[in-house]
């Protein structure tokens, strides 16, 4: 099939997911546990809608794109593809329960263009018990579809692991860049690695192939290679968020990137404490998390001495090497495909 060809069904398959979105919604808003009042169901009804659908939809998309390519050769009914659009969507559900947590943890005031769902007046901290909600739906939704299915416990376990990985993530995030004073002496490649690991890897990458592998029937105990490969091209997509937010065109982009000034451990910053000299190591203690605009440009002049954009073109170069040779070494051809699928779409990315 040629580019056109498979954008054409790469855009049906974007309709008919949003389509599911749609449905479940109506079926979150009539699950017989709950009655609903009028005021309770047009809050939840807004919620979902402003905390679920709003970003790329990458994550929930790539299961059914992973379920096709484990197939490869066969057809697939309608039903499975329903049900790939359904455990995308719980993917879904998960990033916007971690999303409206983070936010509010964070502090943050703009998510996907608009204000944080807390930040609107009306909700303040009852975006709180709106994450734990949104939470409890997957699972509903998991009992909905997937009860009768034999990989149904399967499924309720991964979901629960990685969420649990997700938050561990997470709590290593908050207490290197959140507790007491700034202090860069904790922002180490191993901490970074840990953080990347567990907060972004797991549910990014590993969860929708996951789910596509056992929707194919397979048993996961036999893909710890692959679970492995996937969590380092989420190291790699997050090493490339962070170059971008220092080095990215924001109109490219779509937004302007805060990482300095937000003292976040990028492996940016990690990167120039393991390569700065005294005098520059002095220059970043004295830079970096601050939000004025000439202390930024400091740290980026910083950068630019100690040459990060090429450390950053060799780590890229290497990293796509050592991926491809673990992905050939697969046995299963399909399983190939499935990777390099993924490893396609962040390779030199620029947004």
């Amino acid at each position: 099939m040629d580019s056109n060809g498979s954008a054409i069904v790469n855009m049906d398959m974007k309709l008919k997911f949003e389509e599911v979105y749609k449905r479940l919604k109506k079926e979150v808003l009539a699950d017989p546990a709950f009655d609903y009042t009028k005021d309770a169901g047009e809050w939840v009804d807004e919620m979902l809608d402003y905390n679920v659908p709003g970003g790329k939809l990458n994550r929930g998309l790539s299961v059914i794109d992973s379920f096709r390519l484990l197939k490869s050769g066969n057809e697939i009914s309608e039903d499975e593809v329903f049900l790939g659009c359904v455990l995308g969507w719980c993917i879904e559900w998960l990033q916007a329960y971690f999303l409206v947590l983070d936010d509010i943890m964070d502090g943050s005031h703009t998510r996907r263009g608009q204000p944080c769902w807390f930040r609107n007046p009306k909700v303040g901290l009852i975006a709180i018990n709106d994450g734990i909600l949104l939470r409890n739906h997957i699972s509903r939704i998991l009992k909905l579809h997937f009860r009768s299915k034999p990989y149904y416990v399967d499924l309720l376990d991964l979901f629960n692991e990685v969420e649990y990985q997700t938050a561990c993530g997470q709590l290593l995030d908050l207490i290197s860049t959140h507790e007491g004073a700034k202090d860069l002496s904790k922002f180490k490649m191993q901490t970074y690695l840990r953080i990347v690991q567990y907060k972004t890897a797991y549910y990014s990458f590993y969860l929708p192939v996951a789910c596509a592998l056992l929707m194919a029937g397979e048993n996961l105990d036999d893909f710890v290679d692959v679970k492995n490969i996937l969590v380092q091209m989420g190291t790699y997509f997050q090493v490339q968020d962070d170059f971008l937010d220092c080095f990215g065109d924001p109109k490219v982009i779509g937004k302007i990137g805060t990482d300095i000034e937000d003292f976040k451990c990028s492996w940016l910053v990690v990167q120039a404490l393991e390569w700065a000299n005294e005098n520059q190591r002095q220059r970043l203690y004295a830079n970096y998390g601050k939000t004025d605009s000439s202390c930024v440009a400091e740290v980026k002049v910083l950068y630019g001495e100690l040459g990060l954009e090429d450390i950053f073109r060799e780590y890229e170069q290497t990293t796509h090497k050592d991926l491809n040779s673990s992905i050939e070494a697969q046995e299963k051809e399909s399983v190939q495909l499935v990777l390099k699928s993924f490893l396609g779409k962040i390779h030199k990315r620029q947004k």
